[in-house]
């Protein structure tokens, strides 16, 4: 247990002297580290919105409009079974927070119903098992009605909200940071912090559009007005000019060629003859099939780009565009096309999202915050090392080396990794030093009790280490799975503090174990060659 290889000594001071490299960045300003020659380590710890300030944003989505869409699809999935099922229907349409459809035929509408109740899909999960159905069918008369559940609602909400989230993800992180936070509170809200950022403007922009983009076939006969001042077809919805009040409006089919859903890519350049900003896109292979079928069926007709239900622009095809590839223009600048582009490539947001709460905050508290935890954390480890000192001589000695080595891995891993600094994260790091600590105590209390069983000194240091190994590892193991927990189910600080506990606690382990292990046998290797009575310091 105390015999080292030289390839294990070695690999020993490579890993501390990595560790104390990587970790120096973080010493120093920015300036300086600027300065530094390219092959020394530049990175530095991001720091938290509660150290250095930023945007913080608290975002409610729009469950009125998650059900009207629900209900347009149900709708619109209602009428293609009836057809696949051949049976005649009236009157198809959403009712209050149902759909309703009457069956012309009596003795269709069992076979009707039979269809119609293949559009159910059950709650939960194989493991979870069933929490009942999102929807209920219901016959009465010549009349079915689809009304969704309670349950359903609540679970199409929170799949919204998860795919929100994503999607905000991608488009903050976009605007080039990997320190941006972005979690759900409560069932239908999401918070975006974004540390560093004091002008809020270019984040609302990014986050506050829909960015649901979907290409329609005009209406080949009737304009939007004909249609405002008589009846709109059935399949049809008039849908306003993106240019502003008093344009031009078009009568388009509601239901797209094309949606935003089979784009693979979208970025922002120049039209080649006017110079002008606009967007280049580009279909996956479905898309590009069904955007290919409809032009070569339409050529010389009209057809819509309709962003967030506002139409950017009504080309004409001219030829059939089979490539899966065009480009949308429409009056942009330079920063919305760039702003646009950011947000078609990350995905459409299931819902609108509305600002409810906006705070931008200073970097000043973090400032303090940051003193005071350099203050805490020197008096808390200065402390440890005088208390294991005194309390152990030498052996304490070797127990503080491993305790510097262990804070500066904590450090340079959390900087390799990126890992963002909370004042959690400063509590945690603070935590981890005195659970080191005590994994020497074991160790060296294990030690005393072997020496007053009669051992010898080498005999009873190398039965403290082997001894105490295994309820330090069970210690630790208890802690590393209620990080793990904290990580998984909490969100925010909670995970900056458990992501910090779980580094500490690897690092706290190799520092204990292994560099305090190294120290005393070349103690002991220099003690002996040197034909001292060997006296074990605890």
């Amino acid at each position: 247990m105390l015999h080292f290889e030289r390839w294990k000594i070695i690999a020993i001071v490579l890993t501390c002297l990595a560790g104390v490299i990587f970790a120096l960045p973080n010493f120093f300003s920015k300036e300086t580290v600027d300065s530094w020659p390219s092959w020394m380590p530049h990175r530095q710890l991001p720091l938290g919105l509660d150290l250095q300030g930023g945007a913080h944003l608290l975002l409610a989505m729009d469950t009125k409009e998650l059900e009207k869409d629900w209900l347009h699809t149900l709708r619109d999935d209602t009428r293609k079974q009836l057809r696949e099922a051949k049976v005649g229907f009236t009157g198809l349409g959403v009712v209050g927070n149902a759909v309703q459809v009457k069956i012309n035929k009596p003795e269709d509408m069992e076979k009707a119903t039979t269809a119609l109740n293949k559009l159910i899909q059950p709650i939960g999960n194989a493991i979870l098992g069933s929490g009942g159905n999102d929807l209920t069918v219901t016959a009465t008369g010549d009349t079915i009605t689809l009304a969704p559940t309670e349950q359903g609602m609540r679970q199409r909400v929170s799949n919204a909200a998860s795919a929100a989230i994503e999607t905000v993800n991608r488009r903050v992180n976009a605007m080039g940071t990997a320190e941006s936070t972005v979690v759900r509170q409560g069932s239908d809200r999401i918070l975006v912090q974004f540390p560093g950022l004091q002008d809020t403007k270019q984040l609302k922009d990014l986050i506050g559009q829909t960015a649901k983009l979907t290409f329609h076939a005009v209406h080949p006969d009737i304009s939007a007005e004909e249609a405002k001042q008589t009846r709109t077809p059935v399949g049809y919805k008039v849908y306003p000019s993106a240019e502003g009040e008093g344009e031009r409006s078009y009568l388009l089919q509601e239901t797209p060629v094309v949606s935003g859903e089979d784009l693979v890519d979208a970025q922002p350049g120049f039209d080649s003859r006017t110079n002008e900003p606009i967007i280049s896109f580009r279909f996956n292979q479905s898309g590009a099939r069904k955007f290919g079928s409809f032009t070569k069926d339409n050529v010389g007709s009209p057809f819509a780009i309709v962003l967030d239900n506002k139409v950017l622009s009504a080309p004409v095809i001219r030829e059939p565009i089979l490539g899966g590839s065009g480009q949308i223009s429409g009056n942009f600048t330079v920063d919305s096309a760039n702003t646009l582009a950011v947000q078609l490539r990350s995905g459409a947001l299931p819902t609108k999202l509305t600002i409810v709460e906006e705070r931008t905050v200073g970097p000043s508290l973090g400032a303090d915050s940051i003193e005071a935890g350099k203050l805490a954390g020197l008096v808390g480890c200065l402390s440890t090392a005088i208390l294991t000192i005194v309390a152990y001589g030498t052996f304490g000695v070797f127990a503080v080396a491993g305790l510097i080595v262990h804070g500066f891995l904590i450090v340079a891993l959390m900087t390799v990794l990126g890992t963002t600094l909370t004042l959690p994260g400063i509590a945690g790091f603070v935590l981890t030093i005195g659970m080191a600590v005590d994994a020497n105590v074991l160790i060296y209390e294990r030690i005393r009790e072997e020496l007053r069983g009669g051992k010898s000194p080498i005999a009873a240091i190398d039965q403290g280490f082997q001894r105490a190994w295994i309820t330090i590892l069970d210690s630790q193991l208890t802690t590393l799975a209620a990080a793990v927990i904290m990580f998984w189910l909490g969100s925010g600080p909670i995970r900056g503090f458990a992501v910090t506990l779980t580094i500490g606690i690897l690092t706290s382990i190799f520092a204990a174990v292994t560099v305090t292990r190294l120290l005393i046998s070349l103690w002991l290797k220099s003690a002996k060659s040197k034909g001292r009575i060997l006296e074990v310091p605890v």
